[in-house]
């Protein structure tokens, strides 16, 4: 079966923080082909933003060869990003932001900037906590990340030591 032959894969990505900065992790709901699996992390000191970035990199990351990737968020700063196609600004400008600051979480930036030039990517926004109910299974999914580190949400105990997990609609143009 060719690319073009294969049914779209459907993505949903989340990131979530307990505290900001405070421990962290992200979740991937990925459907292809009626079969669906699950990614997630977590990260004992980081931002939501970083959480959410790193939902859709390692969703997309999980996905193999090249594909037509539904991808839904509910973040504005990724979806943002994409739609209003900042990351060709940042790419021109040495990735320097409109207020002559370096770009905050370039490395993830990068990382997600190739995920979707290595697949073709149609954005979606999804309200969260709006009862859609893949967004909210990879909210909880993200969540449960967070509860990996140490069980409450809170950084996990130093006796445990700083440990990672195991680890409408609209498209850029190539």
């Amino acid at each position: 079966m060719t690319q073009a032959q294969k049914p779209d894969v459907i993505l949903y990505t989340d990131g979530a923080c307990a505290g900001n900065p405070g421990p962290g992790g992200w979740g991937a709901i990925i459907i292809d082909g009626g079969e669906e699996r699950t990614v997630s992390g977590s990260e004992p000191r980081t931002t939501n933003q970083r959480m959410e970035l790193m939902g859709a990199i390692e969703g997309l990351a999980a996905i193999p060869g090249r594909r037509r990737v539904q991808l839904y968020t509910d973040s504005a700063y990724v979806m943002n990003c994409f739609r209003d196609r900042w990351y060709e600004r940042w790419e021109r400008s040495g990735w320097v932001g409109s207020g002559k600051q370096p770009v905050a979480n370039r490395d993830l930036w990068e990382r997600l900037i190739a995920q979707t030039r290595r697949h073709d990517v149609i954005w979606s926004k999804v309200r969260g906590h709006s009862g859609d109910p893949l967004n909210e299974r990879v909210d909880r999914l993200a969540r449960g990340a967070i509860q990996s580190l140490g069980g409450s949400g809170r950084p996990p105990s130093p006796s445990l030591g700083a440990r990672d997990a195991p680890a409408k609609p609209w498209r850029p143009s190539k």
